[in-house]
């Protein structure tokens, strides 16, 4: 029986909510056949952090790599699926007991949904959560909320500390519609060199039971 797609990404349009001061997401078709044109082509702008997407060490370390040379491993493989809180830090507490040798990939869910409001208050990382995950070899940690760092942070010390230790980033994930537990993580972003970020469409994979 073929295992079942959850799809955890986040619908982009003009409607979705974007961080304030970055650059909100607009298409056009530049060739339209309702006005007689052999095909439809669309033309977008956007920011790499809209939706769901994939932060990459250049986004805050000087000099590191861009998301289209990231290696892919992180983000595709065996995940596991954890309920967080609902407001405040993710503490180093939730994730003990997690076998990285299993499940070396971690998303969180905090039950945020899709906003077309930015809200400044979410769910963030905290620095000793960060550093539990570097020092214990994590490949990858995804939120359902819009940053690893709290809004108003003006250090970012959870996001050096992940990018630092090569771990990847996922936030703006959908998990509204996941229940916790062990699946196959697919969440490749696009081969942008030099870039900040990319966006992903993330999926989880059913693992069958047995």
């Amino acid at each position: 029986m073929p295992r079942r797609i959850i799809d955890i990404s986040q619908p982009v349009d003009a409607s979705i909510g974007v961080w304030p001061g970055d650059s909100p997401f607009t298409s056009e078709f530049t060739w339209d056949m309702n006005s007689g044109a052999s095909c439809n082509v669309s033309r977008i702008s956007t920011s790499p952090h809209n939706g769901t997407h994939a932060d990459a060490p250049v986004h805050f370390l000087p000099g590191g790599e861009g998301i289209g040379e990231r290696p892919l491993e992180p983000y595709l493989g065996p995940c596991v699926v954890l309920d967080g809180p609902a407001e405040g830090l993710i503490q180093p507490q939730l994730l003990d007991g997690i076998d990285l040798a299993i499940t070396p990939r971690i998303l969180v869910r905090t039950r945020r949904q899709p906003v077309t409001e930015f809200r400044e208050e979410f769910v963030s990382l905290s620095v000793d959560a960060a550093r539990w995950l570097a020092e214990h070899g994590a490949l990858l940690i995804g939120l359902d909320t819009p940053s690893m760092d709290p809004f108003a942070s003006k250090t970012m010390d959870a996001h050096h500390t992940l990018l630092g230790a090569g771990i990847a980033i996922l936030e703006n994930l959908d998990l509204s519609n996941v229940r916790p537990g062990n699946y196959e993580l697919i969440a490749l972003p696009l081969r942008w060199p030099g870039l900040d970020a990319s966006p992903v469409r993330a999926v989880l994979r059913e693992i069958p039971a047995g």
